[in-house]
Parts: structure tokens; C-alpha cells; sequence
């Protein structure tokens, strides 16, 4: 559901004119963990490895 709302604000946006990138900043990273932590499964999102992963969106569409 919220997928869709965004998409449909971003369409309505975008058709209004009212996205602005220009200030947009994108970042991320991804750490190995060092000593790897418990085993914890046939997870589709882990799949049994040890790490972190971290994403930061950030975007301002003001001027």
C-alpha cells in the first residue's frame, strides 16, 4: 500500500512541476561483521550472514 501511495504522489508531483533534485542527497554503506555473529537461519533477507546494512534518503524540495 504505502509503495503505491508514494508512486502516486511522486506522479501527481512530477506532473504538477514540484520536484526539485537539485538538493537531493543519496547514502549508504555496508559493513562486514567482524566476528559474524549467530547463524540464524534459512532467512531470505540474511541468509544465515553475519553484517549490517544502513541506507539514508534524504531530499528537500524547497528552495
Amino acid at each position: 500500500m504505502w509503495q503505491a501511495l508514494h508512486e502516486l504522489l511522486l506522479a501527481e508531483l512530477r506532473a504538477a512541476g514540484q520536484l526539485d533534485f537539485s538538493r537531493a542527497a543519496v547514502d549508504g554503506s555496508h559493513l562486514r561483521a567482524m566476528k559474524g555473529g549467530a547463524k540464524t537461519g534459512p532467512s531470505p533477507a540474511d541468509r544465515g550472514r553475519g553484517g549490517s546494512k544502513h541506507h539514508v534518503r534524504s531530499a528537500h524540495w524547497w528552495k
